[in-house]
């Protein structure tokens, strides 16, 4: 086969989520809106339960980790995303295009993993609590938030460098709001088979594997609440597991579409609006279904408020 000869590209245009400039500012406004009331309601997710030690326990540190996942993942696409609104190009450098792109894929399956770990939590919480504390020691919850940490920095080195070595003549203007594999490799004028089946079997790997582990625990975990007595358990036990099975069915719902799919059958549209719901609604959501609808977390954020209005008064 002969070389392929390019020039090297530099850089890449961001087309964004529309071209129609009546839509921009009214995108930008709720956009600008959703991406604040995520950092602000996972980062304070976050100061509540460093703060209150009655959250110092296995299920609230997952739940601060996959706050802090949500609020880096949010920060690495809706920043620029709002600057496809403010300018008439938006342009990214080749390598910030290949951070953010590296970024993404680890916070993406840093997200999956955790939400895996959560639903072993809650197995053990609901099916074994007599020895909850010893199955979910500091240790092992370390261990457990440690894993997809270093397996989704690994996975997204590997995808960014096979991505980025790729050569790109056609175009350099990429039909997304930010830099993901498959408006990318829509530029690339080098054979991306290798490629589009690494990303098929990643991704099959992770999604299957955590799921996997989220179905048996919740089977498990039914069978577990149907045998209780208390009717006031039973309605305990299915609200903490209603709202992580909701972030599961939303979140790997959206990426089962985009990335389980034939490329035939990808529309770079389509998929711009599915890439909305798990970049930038789900951080936002995530702390609405995880600490609004939990009476600790509630306890414990108006002690904080209270705290701090004395403090100030004092």
């Amino acid at each position: 086969m002969a070389q392929i000869n390019c020039s090297q590209v530099t850089e890449f245009i961001l087309v964004g989520l529309t071209d129609r400039e009546e839509l921009k500012m009214p995108l930008f406004g709720v956009f600008l809106f959703i991406y604040l009331f995520t950092t602000f309601g996972n980062l304070g997710l976050i100061v509540v339960i460093r703060t209150d030690a009655r959250l110092h326990t296995p299920m609230y540190f997952f739940l601060s980790n996959l706050a802090f996942v949500d609020f880096c993942y949010s920060s690495v696409i809706t920043p620029k995303m709002l600057g496809n609104f403010l300018y008439k190009q938006n342009v990214i450098s080749f390598n910030a295009c290949a951070a953010q792109l590296g970024c993404f894929l680890a916070f993406m399956t840093a997200e999956c993993l955790l939400l895996a770990s959560m639903a072993y939590d809650r197995y053990v919480a609901i099916c074994n609590p007599l020895l909850y504390m010893v199955l979910m020691s500091p240790g092992i919850c370390f261990q457990l938030v440690a894993a997809p940490y270093l397996y989704s920095f690994l996975v997204a080195l590997f995808h960014a460098t096979l991505t980025f070595r790729l050569c790109y003549c056609h175009s350099n203007t990429i039909n997304h709001f930010y830099c993901d594999d498959m408006p990318l490799l829509r530029l690339t004028c080098s054979d991306t088979h290798s490629k589009q089946l690494w990303i098929f079997v990643c991704a099959g790997i992770m999604f299957i594997s955590s799921l996997l582990i989220v179905f048996i625990s919740y089977t498990f975990i039914i069978s577990a609440i149907l045998r209780m007595r208390s009717a006031e358990g039973r309605r305990k036990a299915f609200s903490t597991c209603g709202s992580h099975m909701l972030a599961v069915t939303i979140f790997y719902g959206t990426l089962i579409f985009m990335y389980l799919q034939p490329s035939s059958n990808h529309s770079l549209d389509t998929d711009k609006m599915a890439s909305v719901f798990y970049t930038v609604i789900i951080p936002m959501l995530n702390p609405l279904i995880y600490s609004l609808r939990n009476k600790e977390v509630k306890d414990a954020l108006k002690k904080l408020i209270i705290s701090r209005n004395q403090m100030f008064m004092s």
